[in-house]
């Protein structure tokens, strides 16, 4: 695979010369691949927000680079919102990145300011909105439909654009778990069907180990960078940043149960107590 994105001892300071001065991110290196799915977790604070928001010039660096295939999206700053077409961003509340009033529209918007011809236009609109399961409701007011529809609505917007990556900062935080699902779902499709990169902020476990590679973030460093079972087989480590490990992973640590694979979902959970207690007949 190749790289989309590569991060070179990243840092961003804010209040940078004041008495607020802080350091959100800190000498961070980290790669990305194409067609990758990234989960990256932390505690409030920790910096990843900021991180993400670097990825595609909501923020400037420090110092360090940012580096889209191969290429120093600040190289040339009168360039940097084409970089925001390349590598979409979906924030966690969907009603700050709706514009219009009917969906279509809405969805058709990042599209227009590309220059993008009419006829194009149209197609892009009807064949995001059909990816996100959305071309039914085209023609709706936003404010009529429910939080993960609005999100859904919110990645057709980005992905009309023909991005090479989306960024995901706890794209579900404010929704219920249909809304979840619905929003998982259809990331998940972008990256199997359409090859697109995805980068995902996320405190839920359960997206967390949909991921390819989980990054753990603590005092704007990468304390973990790894594959879902072998970042979440750390649980001491992790627990010791603050932060928690799926519910199926944590009940087989509080039982004390050796297995050679982490478990972590219900499913394999199950398979492993079954196996247990066979073994113990």
């Amino acid at each position: 695979m190749s790289k989309v994105l590569e991060l070179k001892n990243l840092s961003y300071v804010y209040g940078t010369g004041t008495p607020f001065e802080k350091t959100a991110v800190n000498n961070l290196s980290l790669s990305i691949e194409k067609g990758e799915v990234i989960g990256i977790k932390g505690q409030t604070g920790s910096g990843k927000s900021t991180l993400v928001q670097m990825l595609n010039g909501l923020m400037k660096p420090t110092s360090g680079q940012v580096l889209l295939d191969g290429e120093d999206i600040w190289a040339n700053p009168k360039d940097i919102r084409k970089i925001r077409f390349k590598v979409g961003m979906v924030f966690q509340n969907p009603d700050n990145q709706i514009v219009s009033s009917i969906v279509e529209e809405d969805v058709a918007f990042g599209v227009e300011n590309l220059g993008v011809e009419p006829k194009e236009i149209r197609e892009r609109v009807d064949n995001a909105l059909k990816t996100v399961g959305m071309y039914e409701h085209r023609l709706k007011a936003p404010n009529k439909l429910s939080g993960g529809q609005k999100q859904r609505v919110a990645v057709a917007g980005i992905i009309a654009m023909k991005p090479m990556c989306i960024v995901l900062d706890e794209p579900t935080a404010m929704l219920d778990p249909s809304g979840r699902r619905e929003v998982m779902n259809t990331v998940k499709k972008l990256n199997k069907e359409e090859g697109i990169t995805i980068v995902l902020i996320t405190h839920y476990m359960d997206e967390a180990v949909q991921a390819d590679r989980v990054v753990v973030m603590d005092d704007g460093q990468i304390k973990l960078d790894d594959t879902p079972r072998n970042v979440f087989a750390k649980v001491d480590e992790i627990k010791a940043l603050g932060l928690d490990v799926p519910q199926s992973t944590e009940l087989v640590y509080r039982l004390g149960i050796k297995c050679e694979n982490t478990v972590l979902n219900a499913n394999e959970c199950v398979d492993l107590l079954k196996k247990t207690l066979e073994a113990k007949r």
